[in-house]
């Protein structure tokens, strides 16, 4: 991985190759800062398979069928005599460009799969593991951590892409010449966070379905499971009650838009009546019907989450999202992405329970003061992103059953409402697409 230096415009892009570093770990030592290490290096050839460690246990998938390219994994020091990693893969052919991508729920590790998919592109591109190691449902790393919690919330991250461009420049002999970020769930939490507390950090930045109100979600996320517990209630919904919400959603609203395709185009247009799954009092099946405490079930999880006198929390399941209501609806007992999150990350410890220790008021005002990990996302302005050029993509999903759509509206109408008042023109840099059919 040694040759001279070559730039050549293909297809409007310019191709810089690789000259004079040696993909080898004293090669990157001689370039990092004396108090981090080089943990891995592997050079890989066109055409290759770079192999995920077998410690990564949230992103095991190992890419393939890669360019030619010098992988690197760096560790860095963080405080509290913490640590965070992150991964770099350098193409030979390098597309002069630089890319960064998320991570999702509570997952630690490098995610080396969608580093892949972007070195594919040309991109030099950066994953961190958010300083720990764990899947997406496990915050157990958590505990009694606080400044993991913070490498997790934002350190790691914006950490790993100051290294990682003084990297690629060193490695070039050019620093890049644009910058950029991609993210969905929790990776799109990450580029919100990236452009409203380091606006520098990237040029354009694409964030898909962004778990951003961190302090809300996650107990939402537990609130609607909570909503159809215990399993032995007569409001239960198990998945056939389930499977017949969703086709009669897509009986009354998917029409509306005049094409019939089992897409619904806007589902907040959609007056949606449950009340047509009642069983009647012969009914024989009653897994294909509903009864009146069910259809009330069904009521809560299409409304919004309030609390106290009104309050608003979060937002409700999108008409059209009933296939992925599994991971939080269905089960018998709340998702860990809240239990965890309240035993973990608020620092309750492992004996709360949710049977007994709930209260949507307290816990809500507790996630609130703790912000674990400065995680949440919710610095609405967006100035200096904007001031300095920067571009923003945002989408979201109307089927999404894991993040409630609305939630992006909400952010979205955050960000306006913050803006327009100064005469700043939202959609020359942000623009928001809802997307229907995309879960």
């Amino acid at each position: 991985m040694k040759s001279g230096h070559a730039t050549t415009m293909l297809a409007g892009a310019i191709t810089t190759t690789v000259s004079a570093f040696e993909c080898t770990q004293s090669a990157f030592e001689a370039v990092i800062p004396s108090n981090t290490s080089v943990s891995l290096v592997q050079d890989v050839a066109q055409n290759g398979t770079f192999e995920v460690p077998a410690s990564d246990i949230a992103y095991p998938t190992s890419p393939t069928g890669l360019r030619a390219l010098c992988a690197v994994q760096i560790k860095v020091p963080a405080p509290g005599n913490t640590t965070y990693e992150f991964g770099l893969f350098l193409p030979d052919e390098w597309n002069g460009r630089f890319l960064a991508v998320g991570n999702g729920g509570f997952a630690g590790g490098i995610n080396w799969e969608d580093m892949g998919a972007g070195v594919g592109y040309g991109f030099a591109v950066v994953s961190t593991d958010t300083g720990h190691n764990s899947t997406a449902l496990d915050a157990k790393w958590a505990y009694n951590e606080l400044e993991e919690l913070e490498n997790w919330g934002y350190r790691a991250l914006h950490g790993s892409v100051v290294l990682g461009k003084q990297i690629v420049e060193s490695f070039y002999g050019e620093a890049p010449a644009f910058n950029y970020y991609t993210g969905c769930s929790a990776g799109g939490k990450q580029g919100f966070k990236e452009v409203e507390e380091f606006p520098d950090d990237f040029d354009g930045v694409v964030a898909g379905a962004p778990a951003w109100w961190t302090s809300h979600l996650q107990l939402w996320n537990g609130k609607v499971g909570l909503y159809n517990l215990p399993v032995d209630a007569p409001y239960r919904l198990n998945s056939s009650h389930v499977s017949a919400l969703a086709a009669e959603v897509l009986k009354q609203c998917d029409p509306q838009d005049g094409v019939t395709d089992s897409i619904i185009q806007d589902p907040t247009r959609c007056r949606f009546v449950p009340e047509t799954l009642l069983c009647t009092s012969n009914a024989t099946n009653t897994s294909t019907c509903l009864n009146a405490a069910q259809i009330q079930t069904a009521y809560q999880l299409y409304n919004d989450w309030v609390i106290g006198n009104q309050s608003f929390v979060f937002p409700h399941f999108q008409l059209g999202s009933e296939a992925q209501w599994d991971l939080l609806v269905l089960g018998d007992a709340p998702s860990t992405l809240m239990t965890d999150y309240v035993q973990y990350m608020l620092q309750l410890g492992p004996d709360w329970d949710w049977r007994t220790d709930w209260d949507d008021e307290a816990i809500v005002a507790l996630s609130d003061a703790i912000n674990p990990g400065n995680a949440t996302a919710d610095n609405y302005d967006l100035g200096p992103f904007h001031a300095r050029g920067g571009k923003l993509l945002h989408y979201h999903g109307y089927a999404d059953g894991s993040i409630a759509t609305g939630s992006s509206v909400y952010l979205y109408n955050q960000v306006t409402q913050t803006l327009r008042p100064r005469g700043v023109d939202v959609d020359e840099f942000y623009r928001f697409f809802l997307v229907p059919g995309m879960q």
